[in-house]
This record gives structure tokens, C-alpha cells and sequence, in this order.
């Protein structure tokens, strides 16, 4: 997917750098998203819902708050609102771009964080949250053991995850104060609270008390044994997963127009992790799947084979031929199941003079109804009319190109 780097001014001023990832034609909406507690932009999760959002036509802008990663500025300085004014911030440069927000996704604290901002986005008509505290007070468990060093000297260093983060007083004061039930409840948004039960960094009562302070259209969606930074692969495609459909309902996505020539449209393949073979396939902004290969080929096994899609697409449109005879002839056909198998074999073994090795494709059909004998034998001789069983008996012609 196309990424610019870029950088904006966040709630004081400081410059916040950025990732913006782009589908590879014109947007057809755009996402906020807002990063856990002293993460940053860059965490495996955040990277895997941009890359499928991006590949169903959503551009994601993903930024790292004042203080962290690589913005500017000094996190001990910053406070819940500071954090909040920087996502407006954000919304703001989007917004001076033509690409103001519709979905906002926010992770742990930024999911709290994207809560409270949601009002003042007036785009936003959607608002995901992934492992998200019900009171932004919660964080404080994290370096409770240095509250008081912290009230008195203004300030403290503590140990988040390994790492040395400087924690001030204002940060302190401003979590504890922050009340979000009655700004859930007039969310006037689509939600989607996302949690797993197992959470041990948010535990799985603020999903409860989220979804309970809210108003539909709501939904809740449990991530089992995630982990608190969602940072399995299964379960960071899982959560893209679920996001990119939950979106496409309450967006309202525009289909693109095909392409003259292609009417129906572009079928996208995009890498989805350069150490293995997932690949994002999508046509237009509703359709998506999977394509991966076994893991004893060096893939994960999250998707079909491309052999799988090809025997698929045999599959499926030998069932719509047969319905549409059956259907026009008015026959009693109740339904239609097709088993593909593929492999390749010896050309003299299919039948041919040739010497070469050719793939085999063998379907059983299975047909319902109170259909007779001659009826079941045409609708065998029909399955051969199929265009991609012609397609693949004659050959095609493909051209390649570099964009």
C-alpha cells in the first residue's frame, strides 16, 4: 500500500509525525487511529488494520502523540486532553486535505482517548475500540507503586514494558478526573467495542461498561485470548478482519467504477506480510478474502490456495449456470453443491497426444429436486457451458505490465 510520511501540528504545536496509508486509487473514506498508552504508530496491530483497511479503499492516518515515537514535544507535559486535542489536531489535517475522518479506531487508552474526541469530530459517524479503559484513570495501575513520587515531585520515571517513560502530575490529575459515561451515551455514532476476556492490562469490565453507557447501533466483538497489545498475527488479522466489515456497513462505501472494458472491476492483490505469503484480495470496497498458502509451503494457512480460488471459481460458476437453466426451464431444482478437486497429471492420462504434464480440474455435482433422468443429464451437459470452464478448456491470453 502507498504510505506518506508526514508530519502535522498537534494540540501545542509540536510537529506529530504520521503514516499516511493510501489505496492505491482515489479513497473512498478515511480512518483515525489512535495508538495504546506510550505505544506508538507503528505496533503490529495498527500496521495490519491499516494495510486491510487501506486494501477495501479506506485511507488510514496513524500518528504518534505528542512526545512519542518520533513526534515532537515532552510526554511528561502531556495529559488525557492533550492527547485528546491531538487527535483533533489530526482530524483537523485530514479535514485541510479533503479527507476529513468518518472512522475513528482507537487502541487501550487511545480507545478512550478517540471516546471523548468523538464529539468534537463532526465527520465521524463511526468509533472502534480495541482493549479500551471505561475511566482513562485506569492506566495509572501501570506505575501505581510511583503515584506519590509523582504528586510530590512533579514528575517520575517509570517502567512501562521495559522502557523508561517520564510520567507528570498533570497526566495524573487530568485520568482521574475524566468521566466518559455521559459522552458514550451521546455518542450519536456507531461503536464497536473490541476486548478479550483474558485482558490482563484492561480487564474485560470496561468493555462491559462501555457497551452498556452506549446507545445504538452498538455491537461487541470478543477477541478470546488476545493479548492486551493484540500482537499474534492471527489475532491482529482477526481484529482487521472484523473492523473492515463492521466499517463497510455503517460507511456506506461507494463501489468504484470499473474500469472501461472490465465490468467487473479490479480484483486487487496486495501483499499482507512480506515473511510469508498472506495476501489481501480485494474487489471493490465489499469484497475481500484471504489467499495464503499451507504452513508446510511456508505460509500461515489464513487463506485459500490460489489453485483454491481457481478451483472456486470453476466451482461457483458451474452452480449459477446450472441455476439459471433450471430456473428458466422451470425445473424443480432445490439446490446444487459442486466438489472441485485439482491436480495435475500426465497429458496422455486427460486424454491428449501431449507430453507435458496438464492440470486437472474434476467437479461432482450434487443436484436436489424431483428432477428425472433426463433432466439431470442436461443439466450435466450444462455444466460444461459454464464461461470458466470454457475459459479454462481454451486457454486465455494474459498480459502482464509494471505500474
Amino acid at each position: 500500500m502507498p504510505t506518506e510520511r508526514i508530519t502535522f501540528p498537534g494540540h501545542a504545536g509540536d510537529r506529530l509525525a504520521a503514516r499516511l496509508d493510501l489505496p492505491k486509487d482515489t479513497p473512498l473514506a478515511t480512518a483515525l487511529f489512535a495508538h495504546c498508552f506510550t505505544c506508538g504508530k507503528d505496533i503490529a496491530a495498527a500496521r495490519r488494520i491499516a494495510q486491510r483497511l487501506s486494501a477495501m479503499g479506506i485511507a488510514v492516518l496513524r500518528f504518534d502523540f505528542t512526545g512519542l515515537g518520533h513526534s515532537c514535544g515532552e510526554f511528561a507535559n502531556t495529559t488525557f486532553h492533550s492527547n485528546v486535542g491531538d487527535l483533533k489536531a489530526a482530524a483537523d489535517y485530514l479535514e485541510g486535505r479533503g479527507m476529513a475522518p468518518s472512522l475513528l479506531i482507537g487502541h487501550s487508552l487511545g480507545g478512550a482517548a478517540v471516546l471523548r474526541a468523538a464529539p468534537d469530530i463532526g465527520s465521524a459517524r463511526a468509533v472502534a475500540t480495541i482493549g479500551a479503559p471505561f475511566d482513562p484513570d485506569h492506566v495509572t495501575h501501570n506505575f501505581a507503586d510511583a503515584l506519590d513520587r509523582i504528586e510530590e515531585e512533579g514528575q517520575a520515571q517509570v517502567d512501562l514494558g521495559g522502557r523508561p517513560v517520564t510520567i507528570g502530575r498533570d497526566f495524573v490529575r487530568d485520568v482521574k478526573a475524566q468521566e466518559l459515561e455521559p459522552v458514550i451515551g451521546s455518542l450519536k455514532k456507531a461503536l464497536l467495542v473490541l476486548h478479550a476476556p483474558r485482558d490482563a492490562v484492561v480487564d474485560i469490565s470496561n468493555a462491559t461498561r462501555i457497551f452498556t453507557a452506549a446507545k445504538h447501533p452498538k455491537s461487541f466483538v470478543t477477541l478470546d485470548d488476545a493479548d492486551h497489545l493484540v500482537s499474534s498475527p492471527e489475532d491482529a488479522e482477526y481484529v482487521a478482519e472484523v473492523i473492515a466489515a463492521w466499517a463497510d456497513r455503517y460507511l456506506d462505501l461507494p463501489a468504484p467504477a470499473p474500469p472501461i472494458g472490465a465490468p467487473e472491476g479490479v480484483v486487487r492483490v496486495t501483499e499482507a506480510a512480506a515473511d510469508g505469503f498472506l495476501q489481501d484480495i480485494q474487489n471493490g470496497p465489499h469484497h475481500h478474502a484471504l489467499a495464503d498458502e499451507p504452513e508446510a509451503y511456508g505460509g500461515s494457512n489464513r487463506g485459500m490456495s490460489p489453485y483454491g480460488f481457481l478451483s472456486a471459481g470453476l466451482g461457483a460458476c458451474t452452480s449459477m449456470t446450472i441455476r439459471m437453466y433450471a430456473r428458466r426451464k422451470g425445473w424443480p431444482l432445490t439446490g446444487i453443491s459442486v466438489d472441485v478437486t485439482h491436480d495435475k497429471v500426465h497429458a496422455q492420462d486427460a486424454g491428449t497426444s501431449a507430453t507435458t504434464r496438464v492440470d486437472r480440474f474434476v467437479r461432482r455435482i450434487t443436484l436436489e429436486g424431483d428432477l428425472d433422468a433426463d433432466q439431470r443429464a442436461r443439466l450435466l451437459e450444462i455444466a460444461d457451458k459454464c464461461p470458466v470452464h470454457k475459459t479454462l478448456e481454451q486457454g486465455a491470453e494474459i498480459e502482464t505490465e509494471l505500474a
